[in-house]
């Protein structure tokens, strides 16, 4: 199994924060990354960003509405390769305390960089709780 690209994997998790810190390092978490790493940011349909400066891009865009986040892993396997997590995440936008569950899958090459990261959740879920907080999100840059 997987036991070095779970820990990558968990390490990358833990640097959006525990839900106490406010913004997370966005040059931490990029750096986790491939220089030619891609992103599908949800599945089915959602945007695929291609490179590191379009990751970076978008987690600014995301930091923007979102504070204190948390990624909130229930389960996690892996091959040699492919790590899955189950995952409750939180983050707060504006008052409001948004909750979505989903599951993401990442690939981990041999050099110990995220080559490819696949989020597969509701964006009409999110979307709902975002309204309710009354918070004006960015589109993705795609």
């Amino acid at each position: 199994m997987g036991v070095e690209q779970e820990a990558i994997v968990s390490r990358f998790m833990d640097l959006w924060g525990d839900g106490t810190i406010e913004e997370p390092d966005v040059d931490a978490i990029v750096s986790m990354f491939a220089e030619d790493a891609i992103w599908q940011l949800w599945i089915p349909g959602g945007p695929i960003l291609r490179g590191r400066d379009a990751i970076r891009r978008d987690i600014a865009r995301q930091v923007t509405f979102a504070r204190f986040m948390r990624c909130g892993p229930t389960a996690i396997a892996s091959t040699d390769q492919v790590v899955f997590t189950e995952r409750l995440d939180t983050f707060r936008s504006g008052e409001v305390t948004v909750q979505h569950a989903l599951v993401a899958v990442f690939d981990v090459g041999p050099d110990g960089l995220i080559s490819a990261w696949r989020e597969y959740f509701d964006p009409g879920d999110v979307n709902r709780q975002l309204k309710a907080a009354q918070v004006e999100v960015p589109r993705a840059d795609v």
